[in-house]
């Protein structure tokens, strides 16, 4: 069965980073980030890997695994919320105790959702994809990204409906700062492959395709076995999105995934917009997509609010979806259900 933490008000977030911590530059971001979170009357605990960064990580991976685990079992933090993604959480995978987490959320996206999806798999312990600490110290917040409080709010055995964006940011202005961090300006479309009304249901895994691929082979990416232990062999709706692979490298970790058995069982398949998809040779995302609902049989939708392209909807992993996709148009209900 699935374990869904509860974010009440007054709760404790630790700010920790397991992957890329804050160079001094940039410091007053995270500062301004925190200070939104205490206006709300949230209490905020730092870890010292935030102020730092070196080599492509805040820390060596014993101390942000050191770190990341004293936040994961302390029974007073309700909440851990990485200031931002970055490249090697993979290195720190292996050395989290599993058994040892006390029930909390974790929430954030990019090299986060390695993170996110070991947790969910491991210990049926449900985690959300969704904004990280940064993006939250607007003096607003655009309603996609704003729901992120809604959905770690909502108990178990209830229920929480998000819809699509009216609109999403094509390219980061950050010379030119916005009061809701966002410029968002393009209006925004969910679409599928087969142009058709789509409604699809099943428990919810993903993350970015760049970094979740790598749990495949181990210990900490057996989706075969989560579905036997915690989900009663439910089928599965995946939310993937492509920060840096070109359309073939997509495509190979697509097939790797499936060969793995992660397709297996799955009842439709969420792909978020991309900046990347670099086409090769006239070989586009879109006859990716295509191509996987012709292998797997499932409906596929793609460019929804998920990933490096904002804003984005708060996904729970192990939660039960209803995703349903009209005219470009979605709603995406989630039964947080043992």
């Amino acid at each position: 069965m699935i374990r869904y933490p509860l974010l009440q008000e007054g709760t404790t977030l630790g700010v920790t980073a397991p992957s890329s911590g804050v160079t001094e530059t940039l410091h007053k971001l995270v500062k301004q980030a925190i200070g939104r979170l205490e206006e709300k009357g949230y209490k905020v605990v730092c870890g010292e890997t935030v102020w730092t960064q070196m080599k492509a990580k805040s820390a060596p991976a014993s101390i942000r695994a050191a770190e990341l685990n004293a936040f994961l079992q302390d029974e007073g933090i309700g909440l851990i919320f990485p200031p931002w993604g970055g490249e090697l959480l993979i290195e720190i995978i292996d050395k989290i105790e599993y058994p040892l987490i006390q029930p909390k959320w974790i929430l954030g996206y990019s090299d986060i959702s390695v993170l996110l999806l070991a947790v969910t798999l491991v210990t049926g312990i449900a985690t959300a994809h969704g904004t990280n600490l940064i993006d939250v110290r607007g003096t607003v917040t655009d309603e996609t990204t704003a729901m992120w409080e809604t959905v770690l709010a909502t108990r178990a055995g209830s229920s929480v409906q998000q819809y699509s964006s009216e609109l999403y940011q094509r390219t980061w202005d950050h010379e030119h700062p916005s009061p809701s961090v966002f410029h968002l300006t393009e209006p925004t479309a969910w679409l599928t492959t087969s142009g058709a009304e789509v409604l699809i249901r099943g428990r919810l895994l993903g993350g970015c395709i760049d970094v979740i691929r790598h749990l495949i082979g181990t210990p900490y990416g057996d989706v075969p076995t989560f579905q036997r232990q915690f989900i009663h062999g439910e089928p599965i709706v995946w939310y993937l999105e492509n920060c840096e692979l070109s359309v073939t490298d997509l495509r190979r970790s697509l097939v790797h995934m499936k060969m793995a058995g992660w397709f297996s069982n799955c009842s439709g398949i969420l792909f978020g917009r991309s900046d990347a998809n670099k086409p090769v040779d006239g070989y586009v995302a879109l006859d990716v997509y295509q191509e996987l609902e012709e292998e797997l049989g499932v409906p596929i939708v793609y460019d929804i609010d998920c990933g490096h392209v904002p804003p984005q909807m708060t996904f729970v992993n192990g939660a039960v979806a209803e995703v349903k996709v009209t005219n470009g148009k979605a709603t995406v209900v989630q039964f947080f259900e043992p």
